[in-house]
This record gives structure tokens, sequence and C-alpha cells, in this order.
């Protein structure tokens, strides 16, 4: 077995929100982590961060902490719309990204990161964070070893509260279920599908519960067939409008996966762990927001718990800062990856917007 020579790093985490935080507590506790750097625009809320994880530097400016001599790696968790100039500040100081998904908001901006990401020669990566969990690398893993024959196709839908719809939404007015959370679906998809594009998208959408709320291009539900070159084709579905007492903590998913020679069936409605209590769960996601009766496991991220972060955004943030560290492979989503994933999605909201199948690569000014 190989052993890594393991070099020491210093890391800027930009944005000091829910996932800001939980990457700044993973990067502290990481052994190679020496220098710690956090920024948000709210400078009191970068400064309590920086205090809870032990940071060297806590600031207001963005600009700062990533051209931080000390700095040499960069975590972008900004809200969805602010992705674009922290990363391409860092790419062309030559510093390695991880950015939350989506890689950015429209096409144009996305194409910018990956040229500057190509011209700086700086590697990219998008925190597509389902791919750490483990019954889905174990799904790749079946798939690349041909365990399935050839993928025919598909179907999966995730559910998730209005609650934290809401939340997403207050953030992103633009970050609709589509393009902030089916989007981890259509990643999920193409990865499994690799090396055979998607080449076409119809979707329908509709409902009452975002359009009352005043959100008019927000759906309740989407459910869309994605066709990829070789004639296999998928239906993904998305729900973000359940009551906002239902009791998940995060999505609810379920996932089938059709070969030639076999099949996966992947069951994660997590009903199988439940809590009561009549002192109240804390929402993850949304602040003051409290259950009575949840689904344990079913935050999206994974949980905190005796100090130690389980599950998939644990997972991949150590899977990156490994990387960094000893040149270990990693499977996060590439710049490229994220966005076809992207384009899918963009196509996705036109074709229940306009009724039209649309067919992919999508032409310019998305």
């Amino acid at each position: 077995m190989a052993l890594f020579e393991r070099k020491e790093l210093g890391v800027a985490v930009v944005g000091a929100g829910r996932i800001g935080t939980h990457r700044s507590r993973l990067a502290a506790q990481h052994p190679s982590v020496r220098f710690l750097a956090i920024s948000d625009a709210e400078p009191e809320r970068a400064k309590a961060l920086g205090e809870r994880v032990g940071a060297q530097v806590a600031s207001g400016s963005n600009e700062d902490v990533i051209a931080h001599p000390d700095v040499g790696a960069v975590i972008v968790s900004t809200s969805e719309f602010a992705h674009v100039e922290p990363v391409l500040q860092a790419l062309e100081l030559g510093k390695p990204v991880l950015v939350e998904k989506p890689i950015a908001m429209t096409l144009e901006d996305a194409d910018r990161l990956l040229t500057t990401a190509e011209k700086y020669d700086t590697d990219l990566r998008v925190g597509y964070i389902m791919r750490y969990k483990r019954r889905y690398f174990l799904g790749k893993e079946q798939i690349k070893e041909g365990r399935l024959g050839r993928l025919i196709g598909a179907t999966g839908r995730v559910f998730n509260t209005r609650a934290q719809a809401f939340e997403i939404l207050k953030r992103s007015a633009d970050a609709t279920p589509v393009l902030d959370v089916l989007t981890y679906w259509v990643d999920m998809m193409c990865w499994f599908m690799e090396g055979n594009p998607p080449v076409e998208v119809v979707c329908r959408g509709g409902g009452f519960v975002f359009k009352e709320a005043g959100y008019p291009e927000v759906d309740d539900v989407s459910w869309t067939i994605m066709t990829f070159a070789d004639g296999a084709t998928v239906n993904l579905g998305i729900c973000y409008a359940l009551p906002a007492k239902y009791p998940t903590a995060g999505q609810s998913i379920r996932l089938e996966v059709i070969g030639t020679d076999g099949v996966m069936l992947f069951d994660e409605d997590h009903k199988e762990n439940i809590l009561y209590t009549e002192k109240g769960y804390p929402h993850a996601y949304v602040p003051d927001h409290n259950l009575p009766m949840v689904f344990l496991g079913s935050t999206s991220s994974g949980d905190w718990a005796l100090d130690t972060m389980y599950g998939p955004i644990g997972d991949e943030t150590r899977s990156w800062l490994d990387h960094l560290s000893t040149g270990r492979h990693c499977h996060l989503a590439t710049a490229e990856d994220a966005r076809q994933t992207l384009e899918v999605t963009i196509a996705m909201e036109e074709s229940s917007r306009t009724g039209d199948a649309v067919k992919l690569p999508l032409g310019e000014g998305h």
C-alpha cells in the first residue's frame, strides 16, 4: 500500500453561515491544517466563528483572507449568487478551491470559472456531497465493476419540507428546488452515466404553496425525464412543499438504477430511526424551527455528535483536504462535472416554463 507524505495546509473559508461553519470546524480538526482564516460579509459572524474554531484570522473582507500569504487553499461557502467573485480571485492566485454547489447560477459565469481554472492551472472542485454518502459511492463502484451491465435508466425523487425551502429562498430567491437541490441527483445520475452525456430534457412542474407565498417562479413539484446519448432515460422528481412539521431534518430520497444485468434500489426515507421529544428537536438548517418528531439521521449534510461530524459533508471535506495534503485521489465533482449539471437544471426550468423538450447542449444566453 502506498504511503503518502503529508504537507501542511493554510485554508481560508469564505462564508460563515451553516455550511461554512461545518467546513471551518472540519478544517480546524484536520491534522494537516496549520493556518485557518474565515471571512463573512458580516464581520461579527466571522469573528464569532473564528473564536469558536480557533482560526488565526477572522475578517469581513473575503479579498483579504483569500490573498493572505499563509492561505494556500480556499473553501467558498457563500450564498449561491455570491460564488463567482471569490472563486475567480482564488483561482487567479493559483489557490485550489472547493465551492458549494451549484458552481454558479448561469452558464456564462460557470464558463468564466472553467476558463480561469484552466488559464491558471488551478484545481476547482464543487461540493456535491451526496457523492460521499456510502451507499452512492458503493453504487458507483458496482457500475464501474460492470455488475449492472449497461445502464438502461433510473428513477428517483427527493422530498423535503417547505420550512427548509423557504429558508433557502429567503437567502437566494433564484435558488429554486430544481437549481439548488435536484442538482444533487442530476450530478449523481451523470456520475453514474459517466461518458454518456445527457442530450434532452423534458420537465413539468406546478403548485400553489410557493407561488402564494410570493415566489411566482417556484414550483411545488417538478418532474423531469432526461435522455442520454445512448438512449438511456432517467426520471427525476422533487417536492420541497411538504408540511413544515413533517418529521424530516433533510432530504427523503428514493433512487433506483436499472441495468441490463442488475438493479440497485436505494431507500433513504430515514423512517427506521424515529425520535419523539416534547422538548423539540432543533432543525439544523432552519433557525428556531423545532420538531416534536424527527427521523434521526435525515439531515442531508450529516450530523455533529460527540464533537465529530458524521456524514457526507464531513467525509467530503476531509477527502479534499487529504487530497491537497497528500495527493491522494478524491472523487469530488470537477468543475466540468458541475458545469454539465448546471446546464441540465437550467434546461429543466426552461422546459417546465415553455412546455417544450430542450435539447442539450444549450445555446448562448443561458
